[in-house]
């Protein structure tokens, strides 16, 4: 049964090694958790257990860069949700999780963003790029585009 009638907001880290969720409540980060497992195992039995305990009004997820199988399940099952629930979704950048670190893409190859622009970079070290959830709802920058981006250089 759904706690109170108040609405809730889901941020969901799906380009993190371990997966975050994050649940905001008035503005808020009112729940964190990590889950270690692929997206494609676990995304759609949070999302139900989530939807029978709150009532979710809006969903963030990370767009890119990153794993794009991850994302791509991820924006197929949100999109689904949206059609089949009513609930809204919309795309940040990975680039907002993590201060602007580098993200990895293969290899020795990570995902940098110059200005606008999102290119690859070779590291012989691995940078550190830790992603943290906003404590603030309305500290996450939305992308214009919800869609996952395939414009970001190939890599290889």
């Amino acid at each position: 049964m759904r706690k109170h009638l108040q609405e809730y907001k889901l941020l969901i880290n799906s380009i993190s090694s371990p997966l975050q969720f994050g649940l905001y409540k008035d503005d808020k980060l009112f729940k964190s958790w990590e889950v270690n497992s692929f997206i494609s195992d676990i995304l759609v039995e949070e999302l139900n257990s989530l939807l029978k305990e709150y009532k979710i009004s809006e969903i963030i997820y990370t767009n890119g860069p990153g794993t794009f199988m991850g994302i791509k399940l991820t924006f197929i099952t949100l999109r689904s949700l949206e059609i089949i629930k009513g609930v809204p979704f919309f795309g940040t950048l990975g680039f907002e999780l993590n201060n602007n670190r580098p993200i990895k893409a293969m290899g020795k190859l990570y995902f940098i963003k110059e200005k606008e622009n999102i290119i690859t970079k070779k590291f012989e070290e691995m940078p550190k790029a830790e992603f943290v959830l906003p404590n603030l709802w309305s500290q996450i920058k939305k992308s214009k585009e919800k869609e996952p981006l395939y414009y970001i250089p190939s890599i290889g």
